[in-house]
């Protein structure tokens, strides 16, 4: 579906084409060295609902300018949400007058021509569009059954955080005085639901869980019922937790979870934290930072992928490629900026990573959840990771968690007010096993993860 028949968006990709053009003119004519704008629209709806009652209703319409202008080495930017002709040239002036006040920065500047998407490609298809025309009664409906799904699992769901629905879209188009154009609409869609189990005569042993779906495409949603009912068995399963003894052992980290470990690669090897030298990874190219058995692909051009891009935000083309590859270092996630900071090539990163996939070559078909606590044996499972106890510097790790007691594999009771600490960097190196379970939450794909030992905070 193109944007100009697309539902609820009051912008046509013509209209927007046009606005960009005139930007870059504009620049131009008022001595602009290079310039570079995007423009976008985002339309959608919010429904949430608690114990079956309608709690809010949200519509949401939003459109933006941003133009960047350089003078030189002289870098302004500025933006406006209001796209009349006069609002625009002053949004420009401003980018300008900004720009010539602002100091030198020898390595400020848009990418190089060579590194820029072309038309063909910033062109692709990757299927990342699909508006869902529901309403808000409709919307409310599904919200009601997710939460009804839930309560109906057992009695000791005796609450809720309520259950919502979302439906958004957006479009953009950008472009720069270097020869890039490029566009596309897409769409994020989700359903979640928080359920509340406590225990009859125990009203202060209450434990909240949630489970959520979130899709580019409405029909691939789970089931509100489905959806529903797993919230409530997680919820469920962690009444009458416990407090473990302070120990060291090994961690396994569920694959919603997980995907946290990865993240927090990423923010490591990422160009900020890289130039300014403040990442326990500075300098790490060419390393081997995880075993043997691990590797990290990027894949920019899944279909439907929540980090699919033929570009990224500097317009820069994407590619897949190996981020890290038996274990040692390929590459780091690069803008143009960072890239010149730190003497390199920028690798199409200005935004983020796209698709990231960690995987071990050991892992086997048959390594669900049961097999990887089994290989587990005696230690802590982990559900639930809370605080932001990161230290980038230096690597030191340390979470409030909370999940399951294994004891000979199996587990053996809930979880909860621990600490688990250690060193990232030891912790990656120590990564003795990836499960087949794996789960993409946003742009990130990874089965649950085995850490040979940590340290354990508990009574």
């Amino acid at each position: 579906m193109t944007t100009s028949s697309a539902p609820g968006f009051a912008y046509r990709r013509e209209q927007f084409q046009q606005i960009v053009d005139d930007v870059l003119s504009r620049a131009k004519k008022l001595g602009a060295s290079d310039a570079g704008v995007e423009v976008s629209e985002g339309v959608g709806l919010s429904v949430s609902v608690r114990k079956g009652e309608l709690e809010n209703v949200e519509r949401n319409q939003d459109k933006s300018l941003g133009v960047s202008i350089y003078l030189g080495h002289r870098r302004g930017n500025a933006s406006t949400s209001d796209f009349s002709p006069a609002a625009i040239q002053r949004t420009v002036q401003a980018a300008y007058d900004i720009a010539r006040f602002t100091a030198e920065d020898p390595v400020a500047g848009l990418p190089d021509e060579q590194d820029l998407a072309t038309a063909e490609e910033a062109a692709r298809d990757l299927d990342l569009f699909h508006p869902w025309a529901i309403d808000a009664a409709g919307a409310a409906e599904l919200a009601r059954r997710c939460e009804a799904a839930a309560f109906a699992v057992d009695r000791r769901i005796t609450n809720s955080e309520g259950a919502g629905v979302s439906a958004q879209q957006s479009h953009f188009w950008a472009g720069n005085t270097r020869g890039f154009r490029g566009g596309y609409a897409s769409s994020r869609h989700y359903l979640s639901v928080a359920p509340i189990a406590s225990l009859p005569g125990r009203r202060h042993d209450m434990q909240r869980d949630a489970w959520y779906s979130s899709m580019r495409d409405a029909s691939e949603l789970a089931s509100p019922e489905a959806v529903g009912r797993y919230a409530a068995e997680r919820a469920l399963s962690r009444l009458k937790s416990r407090r473990v003894a302070t120990a060291e052992v090994p961690v396994l980290f569920e694959s919603t979870v997980a995907a946290g470990l990865l993240g927090a690669y990423v923010q490591a090897t990422s160009g900020g934290a890289l130039y300014r030298k403040a990442s326990f990874l500075h300098g790490c190219l060419g390393e081997k930072v995880l075993p043997a058995h691990v590797d990290i692909v990027e894949d920019p051009h899944a279909a439907k992928g929540k980090g699919s891009a033929p570009f990224d935000d500097e317009g820069v083309r994407t590619s897949g490629r190996r981020v890290v590859d038996a274990g040692v270092v390929q590459g780091y996630f690069l803008s143009s900026y960072s890239a010149r900071k730190l003497g390199l090539r920028t690798t199409g990163n200005a935004g983020g990573s796209h698709n990231l996939a960690m995987t071990s070559r050991l892992t086997q078909p048959g390594d669900d959840l049961d097999a990887m606590l089994r290989r587990l044996g005696r230690g802590l499972f982990v559900t639930e990771l809370m605080g932001q106890g990161l230290n980038y510097v230096t690597g030191d790790y340390s979470r409030g968690a909370a999940g399951y007691w294994v004891e000979d594999g199996r587990i053996a009771f809930p979880v909860h007010e621990v600490t688990i600490a250690g060193n990232l960097r030891e912790m990656l190196a120590g990564i003795a096993a990836i499960g087949s379970d794996v789960y993409v939450q946003g742009s990130k794909a990874v089965g649950s993860v085995l850490i040979e030992r940590m340290k354990l905070a508990g009574a």
